[in-house]
């Protein structure tokens, strides 16, 4: 059950990861314009790399701490996706338009933000018409966050073949996509089917 406490410890963590958001994009936006001027700062690279993979680390630590000390709440029920996709979101926009050596090229930033617009407009419309929803966790939308995740730490380690990752983290966005809108559908029509 969820706790009516507001700030608990789970959910301070996860404050810092939304303030870490900022701060990523602060080095990494100058790391792409020392590239530019000619003259790159590798330190401003290698602090964006650190201040990401902490903000990361935040994020298995407050779902870690919520349950081990029951701190489970609605603020974080709220703040938790808003930092994981804030976090995920800022980093693909960063490192589209930035000017690193390796980017990401703007059709997989297009498709990771379609894909997320066609599933929230899908919830409300399935909330909608059938008055609930049932959210039911993917294993192919886990691997299409973790194949995301993996191409943004390729992209900044400026390992080559960097589009290979890209391409693998497109393919299951694409193919996670399109799982979440049969379900979708599926919920409709089990809804709409009457019982005997």
């Amino acid at each position: 059950m969820m706790k009516m406490k507001i700030m608990t410890l789970a959910n301070h963590i996860t404050v810092v990861r939304i303030l870490l958001i900022p701060v990523f994009v602060l080095f990494a936006v100058y790391y792409g314009r020392s590239i530019a001027d000619g003259r790159p700062e590798e330190w401003l690279r290698i602090a964006s790399i650190i201040v990401f993979i902490t903000a990361s680390v935040t994020d298995m630590l407050d779902g870690w701490v919520a349950r081990k000390f029951g701190q489970m709440s609605r603020v974080g029920a709220v703040l938790d996706p808003i930092a994981d996709k804030g976090l995920l979101l800022t980093a693909l926009i960063t490192l589209t338009f930035s000017k690193w050596t390796y980017a990401f090229p703007l059709w997989f930033l297009v498709l990771v933000i379609a894909r997320d617009i066609v599933i929230m407009t899908g919830c409300l419309v399935v909330k909608h018409l059938n008055g609930k929803l049932e959210v039911r966790p993917s294993l192919i939308g886990k691997t299409a966050t973790a194949t995301q995740m993996v191409a943004l730490a390729w992209v900044m380690l400026q390992l080559p073949g960097h589009l290979y990752p890209i391409y693998a983290a497109g393919a299951f966005t694409l193919l996670s996509g399109l799982g979440y809108v049969l379900d979708g559908v599926s919920q409709l029509r089990h809804h709409d089917t009457p019982h005997a």
